[in-house]
């Protein structure tokens, strides 16, 4: 149940699917005696702020579902390898305990709320907190439908229906971690209201009608570097920038969201290409290889968020799951960038568009003659 929570996608999960296999139609163009001397120099900036890696943990909501460390596992993995860490404002943990666990650059993720007493409210208390930017998340304005929490009768926290006993009983390490540790709030909105009895009142708080308009009050309000979350579209990135969002982050919400959006990893040139290139962009989506993260900064983004992989390292062992989650990606990515002939962030990014291109289209890439049409991803473009 918790594990389907994590790895679904909406609907028929076809946009999860192509999120995943847009990666495999991009080749790398690897170029030879290039001279490089280890170690790769990987260091970059996020929002301005100095980091050891080019990608960090997302903002996700409720970590101590997974593990009953939750959120603090993340910011101690990023304190270990000394890149951003990202709180969702759905997070199972305040910002002033995350605040002190982890004193380098954090971004606060906020959702498009109505209160606006409860979002100043918030965002004073993640200034408080340190961090230095804020990122708004613009694809959530409806709630996905997530198909397998409906089968599954997701609830948070569970309703014990004889299916969820079933499942507890089947998974005694989660089941004992869930039930030997404290209920867990949204800690960045009501640590007095328990999740279950807050779930109704966030989704009151979703503002369908929130605009450019009120994203300018918000920033008005926040007057440091701030990110849109949840940009695809070109025209929306060159609005954005017009607003006055300092970052756009490339995300379709892990394809939870609508269905048949497109893979990030798609249309980031073409944000890129918008926006020119000054304005930084963050992308996140379908990452799980030190490669992915390696195409994503050679086709236009600075930096790039992991969701799905750390969370999985969250889940198997806490903080240490996390630690080692990332550490496979980074020397998955410090592989790549060394055979693909890129030394440096900066390297990467400078030559990426004569490394990274897409390969043509075969009806070889389907592994049967009907997956287009079950939505497999596949390479015809």
């Amino acid at each position: 149940m918790v594990f389907d929570y994590l790895d679904a996608g909406a609907d028929d999960e076809i946009s999860l699917r192509r999120g995943k296999d847009a990666y495999s139609q991009l080749e790398m163009h690897y170029r030879v005696l290039a001279g490089l001397k280890p170690p790769i120099h990987m260091a970059t900036k996020i929002f301005g702020e100095d980091v050891k890696l080019p990608f960090f943990a997302c903002p996700t909501a409720g970590n101590r579902m997974f593990h009953w460390e939750g959120e603090t596992a993340a910011a101690k993995a990023a304190e270990h390898h000394g890149t951003m860490y990202g709180l969702s404002s759905l997070a199972t943990t305040g910002i002033a305990e995350i605040g002190e666990i982890f004193k380098g650059p954090k971004v606060f993720q906020l959702y498009v709320w109505k209160d606006r007493e409860l979002v100043k409210e918030v965002i004073a208390k993640a200034k408080e907190g340190g961090f230095g930017a804020l990122a708004l998340t613009v694809d959530f304005t409806w709630y996905g439908n997530r198909e397998r929490d409906i089968r599954n009768d997701f609830s948070i926290p569970p309703r014990y229906s004889f299916k969820q006993v079933i499942e507890a009983i089947n998974k005694p390490a989660w089941t004992y971690d869930f039930l030997s540790h404290d209920p867990y709030t949204y800690a960045c909105i009501n640590t007095e209201v328990p999740a279950d009895s807050l779930a109704a009142f966030v989704n009151s708080q979703i503002a369908p009608e929130f605009d450019w308009k009120d994203a300018e009050w918000l920033l008005g309000e926040w007057n440091g570097p701030a990110a849109i979350k949840g940009v695809v579209r070109p025209d929306d990135a060159i609005t954005a920038v017009e607003t006055g969002f300092s970052t756009m982050w490339v995300s379709n919400h892990g394809a939870r969201q609508l269905e048949t959006s497109p893979a990030t990893i798609d249309v980031l040139p073409s944000i890129r290409e918008a926006v020119g290139p000054d304005v930084e962009i963050i992308m996140d989506g379908g990452v799980q290889r030190g490669t992915d993260i390696c195409k994503a900064l050679a086709l236009g983004a600075d930096s790039v968020g992991v969701g799905k992989p750390y969370l999985y390292g969250l889940t198997a062992g806490g903080a240490e799951g996390v630690i080692k989650a990332l550490e496979i990606l980074r020397v998955e990515l410090d592989r790549a960038m060394g055979l693909l002939g890129a030394g440096s962030v900066d390297d990467l990014k400078k030559n990426g568009h004569k490394l990274i291109k897409r390969r043509p289209g075969s009806v070889r890439d389907y592994p049967d003659r009907y997956a287009a049409e079950r939505g497999y991803g596949g390479g015809i473009i």
